[in-house]
């Protein structure tokens, strides 16, 4: 898999303002890139070494991560997840789910005390990894939707969704994890001092979304909005990170809040653009992951891209959408892994230019 080359780039203010100008909904001073932003997934919350996605000052190492996939490793709520090294990730332990109904989870599902984990430890070992001029974004992994297939396996949470007998205990167990994740956002402000969440809850498969914009909205949409009603009190930002091919699901981050929604390229982000560009913040693709590369998916390409091609579709996007227009419809890059770096240096310099700036 081709890695980004990421560059340092002479800018007037850090790369952490002039994404919250963006935020916001003020003019920046350059487009963002995908490295300007720093992402902190501490080792205190369980997921993250469950999941074997652990940013910080501490990431896994190799002998952690081969015996989450040996032996296994219990997430927050005591689930276990093994890590499978053939996918780059983690799956739980099957044959044994906690749930066949959710009417059953006060009984079953024992939520975790956040405040006796090491919280004073992990701010001191992060001290240096969150001092950071780039914008601190906290992973929160197992979202909602996610959290509960993690409970009952994804057949028996995609029931209980619009199973008339188990909605209310839906409604009930959403609302608690959102009180969960809501504390937890408020240790990760006082604990890192972060600027943003990206919260994790994976809604689509590759050709459609998982479920309805109904079901999205009866049953998703309160929980989700509690959650990101929150960010914005404590002054931080809410990015939805949210993979599968969801055009249809849009309005539903929209109306729960969310600042904004990157989505996979199989997604139409051209009309996403016209249709909803102003409601909600975009990551928009640079059209050679699937121009230059048929068959690219995930970061993984089929040939490199040339410096010449990059610099090309660096300009080429700029003037597409950082015109005029741009508060009214502010975009952010979408995946450019593997991209040269002339692309991410075209793209600063172009977009100082036509924001009214010189460049740096």
């Amino acid at each position: 898999m081709a890695k980004d080359r990421i560059i340092n780039l002479d800018t007037p203010i850090s790369p952490r303002e002039n994404f919250r100008l963006i935020y916001q909904r003020k003019l920046p001073l350059w487009l963002p890139v995908q490295g300007d932003r720093k992402y902190l997934a501490p080792r205190i919350d369980p997921d993250n070494i469950a999941r074997c996605f652990c940013f910080e000052a501490q990431p896994l190492s190799q002998e952690e991560i081969d015996l989450v996939s040996t032996s296994g490793y219990k997430d927050k709520f005591g689930v276990s997840w093994e890590y499978v090294p053939q996918v780059g990730g983690s799956m739980v332990r099957p044959g044994d789910p906690l749930l066949d109904d959710v009417n059953h989870w006060e009984k079953i599902i024992s939520f975790p005390d956040i405040e006796m984990w090491d919280w004073e430890s992990s701010k001191a070992s992060n001290a240096d990894y969150s001092n950071t001029d780039r914008c601190l974004t906290a992973i929160i992994m197992n979202g909602l939707f996610e959290r509960l297939i993690s409970w009952m396996g994804f057949e028996g949470a995609a029931m209980a969704l619009i199973d008339e007998d188990q909605k209310d205990a839906v409604h009930r167990v959403f609302d608690a994890l959102s009180d969960l994740y809501n504390r937890m956002i408020d240790r990760y402000i006082q604990t890192y001092g972060i600027d943003q969440v990206s919260f994790h809850d994976d809604w689509g498969g590759q050709h459609a979304p998982f479920f309805s914009l109904t079901t999205v909205k009866e049953m998703l949409v309160e929980p989700l909005k509690k959650i990101v009603s929150h960010c914005h009190k404590r002054g931080i930002f809410f990015d939805m990170h949210s993979c599968g091919k969801n055009e249809a699901l849009v309005p539903a981050y929209i109306e729960a809040g969310c600042d904004s929604w990157s989505g996979q390229p199989i997604n139409n982000k051209e009309m996403l653009y016209q249709e909803y560009g102003g409601q909600i913040i975009l990551g928009v693709e640079s059209g050679l992951e699937l121009e230059a590369d048929p068959g690219w998916h995930n970061g993984i390409r089929t040939r490199e891209v040339t410096p010449e091609e990059a610099v090309a579709a660096a300009r080429n996007f700029v003037k597409k959408y950082c015109g005029a227009h741009y508060l009214q419809k502010p975009i952010l890059p979408g995946m450019y892994w593997g991209l040269p770096p002339e692309y991410t240096q075209t793209l600063y310099e172009e977009s100082r230019q036509v924001f009214g700036n010189t460049c740096g």
